[in-house]
């Protein structure tokens, strides 16, 4: 097998594994050296997870901050430590046969940006110490609240005491967080059941590939992964030169010949493949990330 090129590779993760787990196997199937994801998805989670394979893993900050679409269940009628049906059950309560118009009234006060309190199982630091780890040695944690926006939160099925809905929201929304809420709008608690991850910015799940796919098509790798440009979609395109290619290989700054609108930029090669990531400074583009 020829090496395994750089670029993203969209892989659909089972239920069951850490993120960290996923991305080391994928690797491992693909032949990879290095990778790593742009976003955890729980471990009782399945769907989209971005995988920057080789030297790509130093563009996984770009893709960081990507709106996300989920799909979730939640169960009313139930409250814990974690916010989902893995943890410590808080409390129970039986719920009522909620019209859907009240369904949907509650579903309405989380539209649009929101203050949020993210769960106290959360990766999130708190002096330096992930909120996690506090809260397992028993500590009093009390997470900030953060400002978050759902661009687009649907019911889909309301079948008691599950509701499924589909939500699209800005990085960092916790959807166990939207649960717990949802829940308690509906004054009989609520957490997450099932979760799974549809779409990453332009990225889609229906495009993702599984564990089995990758071991069918472990020859063909190149028809896997996409081009590292994909993973730059929000940052200006500059194309460069032939003439360019040696100065940028050797971390020089080259001319800019006219001013981009922003900054950093990604510098497209005569082919059309990404060559680095510029800043604009002055007159002239310092490539801090060659990948030539």
């Amino acid at each position: 097998m020829e090496k395994t090129p750089d670029g993203l590779l969209l892989l659909d993760k089972p239920v069951g594994l850490t993120s960290h787990t996923a991305v080391r196997k994928a690797a491992r199937l693909l032949g990879a050296d290095k990778a790593g994801h742009a976003g955890t998805l729980d471990p009782m989670a399945s769907g989209l997870l971005l995988v920057g394979i080789g030297k790509a893993t130093r563009l996984l900050e770009y893709l960081v901050g990507c709106s996300k679409t989920y799909r979730a269940v939640i169960r009313l009628g139930m409250t814990t430590d974690t916010l989902d049906q893995e943890g410590t059950v808080l409390s129970e309560k039986e719920v009522p046969d909620f019209p859907l118009e009240e369904v949907e009234k509650a579903l309405a006060l989380f539209r649009g940006k929101i203050s949020q309190i993210p769960p106290v199982y959360s990766a999130i630091k708190s002096e330096g110490v992930p909120l996690y780890r506090r809260a397992r040695r028993g500590e009093e944690v009390t997470p900030p609240a953060r400002e978050v926006e759902i661009s687009r939160l649907d019911l889909m099925e309301w079948k008691n005491p599950f509701l499924k809905i589909e939500v699209e929201c800005s990085s960092g929304t916790y959807i166990r967080s939207l649960a717990r809420d949802i829940g308690e709008a509906l004054d009989t608690g609520g957490v997450l059941w099932e979760l799974r991850r549809l779409r990453c910015g332009p990225f889609s799940v229906e495009d993702a590939f599984t564990f089995d796919d990758l071991a069918e098509r472990y020859e063909e790798s190149s028809g896997v992964i996409l081009e590292p440009s994909k993973m730059v979609f929000g940052l200006p395109k500059v194309a460069v030169s032939e003439g360019d290619l040696p100065a940028l290989g050797k971390g020089q700054s080259i001319a800019a010949r006219e001013a981009p609108p922003s900054s950093p930029v990604a510098l497209m090669g005569p082919d059309g493949r990404l060559v680095a990531i510029a800043a604009f400074e002055g007159q002239t583009l310092s490539p801090h990330k060659v990948f030539l």
